[in-house]
Order: C-alpha cells, then structure tokens, then sequence
C-alpha cells in the first residue's frame, strides 16, 4: 500500500466499518496519534499513517518545511501536494482491502496532518464526510486548483487549537475559519488554554462529536 500505517480493526464489527484516519505532525510518525486508538470509539478502523519523508531517527513528514536568509519559514507546496494525493489514494487503498465504508471517513489531523486533512476534504470531498482539524490551519494553495467548485455542503469539522500555541500561531487557526464557512461547510472551532498540543478537555470533545454525529 502507497503508505506505512498501523491499524486497530474494530471490536464491533460490522459488513462496513467507520475509518478513523490519524495523521501526524511534522517531525512524528504514526506512533503518535495512534497511542490515542483505545480511548477511541470501538466501531472504527483506525489506521494512523507514516508520512513519507524521512528525517532520520524515526521522524517523518509530509512536507518539508524551510527557512531563508531571515528565518521566515515556508512550506515547500509541491510535495505537500503530492502529501495530499497520497492520502487520497491511500484512502482509497484502505476501502479496498478492508470492509471499510465508504461513506463513513474521518481525517483525524495534528499540526502538519491537520493542515492536509483541510487540503484533502476540500479537494475530496467524496472521500472524506468528517474532519477532526488541532493545531492547524488551511492553505488554500495546498488544495487542488478547483476545490471551490466541489460540493462542501455535506462536510463536518471539528477545529481546534491552543491559546498559546508557539508553532502554529493562534491567529492562523481562527483566521481559516471563516474562510471554511464561506465554502458552505459546517465547522465547530475550539480553543484550549495550550501550547502545540492536544489537551485532554479537546480530546474528550472531538471523541464527543464524533459520537454525536
């Protein structure tokens, strides 16, 4: 398959299962959200992704990330292009070799895994109905180049992010929302009072809010 994933198979089994898609942040692997997958509901297939770029000593990311002369940071948006269709394709892959349903997709994205999974449920909507987005943002220039003619209007996100994040500054996750809202999508956003992590009071929330969907 496209990409290195662990999975937890569902404890309740049906002929088509929910997927629960974990995505890591820049410089993690697929270890890192997967430690969450007990805590999660039993219902799920929950697959956690390892990003393809290797940075030695078991880090990975989607993307690099750079710096120039006077240390002003940038993503290189080719490859976090290639990131997304990846993902796309790989989502695709999970389908097919499991009784996974189609229908029933969640993203679940940290930092750099966040601001994909807005890229890929916009860009493909058919494959992705929900968004569990902490400590991201969304970069329309990762996106394919027609996302604003897709149908959004089915689409779910759960955003969220620290109050006092120090990567990923605050403004930039509170600034996607209204610009997700204009393409007709349905988002909750959050803050906690958090640096770049995942408070335990999130966590509960977003596991709330895929019960309730």
């Amino acid at each position: 398959m496209t990409l290195h994933h662990l999975v937890r198979e569902p404890k309740i089994k049906k002929d088509k299962n929910p997927l629960l898609l974990l995505l890591h942040g820049y410089g993690s692997n697929e270890e890192d959200l997967f430690s969450f997958a007990s805590e999660l509901p039993e219902e799920y297939y929950i697959v956690s992704a390892r990003a393809p770029y290797d940075m030695m000593y078991g880090s990975y990311a989607w993307y690099a990330i750079n710096f120039d002369a006077d240390e002003n940071k940038f993503s290189d948006i080719g490859q976090a292009q290639q990131s997304r269709d990846l993902i796309a394709t790989f989502i695709d892959e999970l389908v097919a070799n499991y009784a996974i349903d189609v229908n029933d997709v969640t993203l679940i994205g940290f930092s750099q895994g966040c601001i994909l999974s807005y890229a890929i449920a916009v860009s493909y909507p058919q494959k992705v109905q929900r968004v569990v987005a902490m400590s991201g943002y969304f970069n329309e220039e990762i996106a394919t180049d027609n996302f604003k003619e897709n149908d959004l209007s089915k689409l779910r996100i759960f955003a969220s992010h620290g109050s006092v994040d120090q990567v990923v500054p605050v403004d930039w996750a509170r600034n996607s929302i209204p610009k997700l809202k204009e393409l007709g999508i349905d988002i909750i956003y959050k803050e906690y009072p958090v640096g770049h992590g995942v408070a335990p009071q999130n966590f509960f929330d977003f596991k709330n809010w895929l019960q309730n969907r």
